[in-house]
């Protein structure tokens, strides 16, 4: 039995500001195993994406596109698939305002076309541009998550999609999306009950407004002192910046390391 479970968000939150991870953090991670708390990764990533944080980190359990894929020591434990017919009303809807959608899965990723908003938010994440093959992908796919680029205004997505699909806006570039209702603090709901964690303390680290769910359901919330000041409202410990020992010093205060 674990005596804790510690949610680690990525970007700019377990990432440094070039989207590595700091030795010090890895450092951090294999010593909350060896300490007998379970590291999770939260992320609006999907698994593709961080096999290489995976492997630095030694860490195997993650819940990943916002909630909508979860894995449990590698093996997968709960996803929440978007219906067909939604995603492409979807993608269908958006190119209308000339504007590009991703959608994605736990192994890959597509867009539909490249424009100038498709070029700053890969480069704001600093991820690749996925292959083009929107259409193709979805037929012979499930999709758990896909991505809008967009700057705005949000309102015209979320007002004709409400009943479908939840977003999140964590890019100036880009909006998440997943199925209705879907977010980390589902997976996390799922990943306690299938993993048959229950009653353990849990933790979690974040910044952005797609760790508000998370943060609000977890016994210990701790945003980053680089965090939003709307997602501040959550913590109960705000900790120094991820550019700043923020990690390791909110691991700390919990005596978690």
């Amino acid at each position: 039995m674990y005596k804790g479970i510690a949610f680690f968000d990525l970007d700019h939150t377990l990432y440094n500001e070039q989207t590595k991870v700091d030795q010090e953090v890895a450092d951090a991670m294999h010593q909350l195993k060896a300490n007998n708390v379970l590291p999770v990764i939260s992320t609006g990533r999907n698994l593709f994406e961080i096999p290489t944080t995976m492997k630095q980190t030694g860490i195997d359990t993650v819940v990943s596109a916002n909630g909508s894929y979860v894995i449990f020591e590698g093996k997968p434990v709960y996803k929440a698939v978007l219906p067909k017919n939604v995603v492409n009303s979807f993608v269908d809807f958006a190119q209308g305002f000339d504007e590009a959608t991703t959608v994605m899965n736990s192994q890959d990723a597509r867009i539909n076309f490249i424009n100038e908003i498709v070029e700053g938010n890969y480069h704001f994440i600093n991820s690749r541009k996925p292959p083009l093959g929107v259409s193709d992908f979805i037929e012979h796919n499930e999709i758990v998550m896909m991505l809008i680029n967009t700057k705005g205004p949000d309102e015209r997505y979320i007002n004709k999609f409400s009943d479908t699909l939840t977003f999140f806006r964590n890019t100036p570039f880009s909006m998440d999306i997943v199925a209705k209702g879907s977010s980390k603090k589902r997976g996390i709901q799922e990943l306690i009950k299938n993993a048959n964690l229950d009653g353990i303390p849990t933790y979690a680290f974040g910044d952005g407004n797609n760790d508000i769910p998370m943060l609000d359901y977890v016994d210990h919330p701790v945003v980053m002192g680089n965090g939003l000041d709307r997602v501040k409202e959550y913590a109960e410990y705000i900790t120094t910046k991820n550019s700043d020992h923020g990690i390791v010093n909110g691991l700390k205060h919990y005596d978690l390391l």
